[in-house]
Parts: C-alpha cells; sequence; structure tokens
C-alpha cells in the first residue's frame, strides 16, 4: 500500500464533483486500499478520493476505537437512500483537508446507503451517530462540499482567514 498526498484547501479538486466508478477494478480496488492508508497515516476516521486528488467516487471510513483496519468501510459511489428528517447529530467536525480547524455541524442521526465494496458487490448499510456524520461528510467531499460549508459564514470566514495566514507564515510571507 501506498501513502498519497492529502490535498489541503484552497485545491480547487476539494471543490469539484467526483464521478460515478464504473466498475470496482484493481486500480479502483488498490486507490481504496492506498486511501485507508492514507487516512490511518493522517489520523482520520474518513477520507474521500477528492482529498488524495482523485476525482472518483470512493470514501474510506473507519469510527472504530481500535483503528485497526478490521472495521474499515471502502465504499464506490457511496449513495444515501434514506435519513431520518426527525433526529439530528451534532459533532465537531474536522478534515484531513483542513488540519487543525474545527467547527460543529449538525446532519442526520440515522442514514441509509448503498455503495459498492471491495469486491464490486452492492451493499446496503444503516448508519447512525459518529459512522452517519462521517459517511455524510465524506459523500460532501465528493460533491465538493466541505464541512465549513455548513457553519455561518462568519465562523467560515475566520476559518478561512486563520487558514490564510498560517499558509502566508509557512512561505514567510509575514511581515
Amino acid at each position: 500500500m501506498t501513502q498519497l498526498n492529502i490535498q489541503i484547501i484552497p485545491a480547487p479538486v476539494l471543490r469539484q464533483v467526483a464521478r460515478p466508478i464504473l466498475a470496482v477494478d484493481k486500480r479502483i480496488a488498490t486507490l481504496m486500499e492506498d486511501m485507508a492508508e492514507t487516512m490511518y497515516k493522517g489520523h482520520g476516521i474518513g477520507l474521500a478520493a477528492n482529498q488524495v486528488g482523485s476525482l472518483e467516487r470512493i470514501i474510506t471510513v473507519d469510527v472504530s476505537e481500535e483503528r485497526d483496519g478490521k472495521d474499515v468501510f471502502l465504499m464506490a459511489n457511496p449513495e444515501v437512500s434514506w435519513h431520518d428528517p426527525e433526529e439530528t447529530f451534532t459533532y465537531n467536525e474536522g478534515c484531513l483537508s483542513i488540519p487543525g480547524h474545527y467547527a460543529k455541524v449538525t446532519r442526520p442521526r440515522r442514514i441509509r446507503l448503498t455503495y459498492l465494496n471491495q469486491a464490486g458487490k452492492k451493499q446496503e448499510l444503516e448508519a447512525e451517530d459518529l459512522m452517519s456524520q462521517c459517511i455524510q461528510h465524506e459523500i460532501d467531499h465528493l460533491n465538493g462540499v466541505l464541512f465549513i460549508d455548513h457553519i455561518s459564514k462568519l465562523k467560515r470566514d475566520i476559518i478561512l482567514k486563520k487558514i490564510d495566514k498560517e499558509r502566508k507564515e509557512e512561505d514567510g510571507h509575514v511581515l
């Protein structure tokens, strides 16, 4: 497996819509494994293909305590088929593509989704709480949406200004 480079905001690929996978072949299966390794090395609980520069509808998710790869979900073409409109769940979300920044985001508590697994077989999954939150966050990435798009303009602007300042400091352009 190979660790991939994580794209950091404002990388254009993070705002693009990923295209569906026609078939889960060896290349896609390998990309899924590489994404999982990248997610673990980055200490994340989810990763979307956009975040590693690939515009393909693939996500990896592991919200387990152990984070040993036994509970990882490798998903191609994940699609939410149902969500509970009544119950919500709020989590202080972060993102490997927006390192060091977090904000409370409210999403549906329970979802049902379909996806193709690493073997290309169609699967259905019901998820709730953190698992549901993480899957929705990663599917948002596939649609060019970031978690900061779900918070107020004021909070988003504060985060973006901090990111811009951090980038300038790294580049040595702060006076």
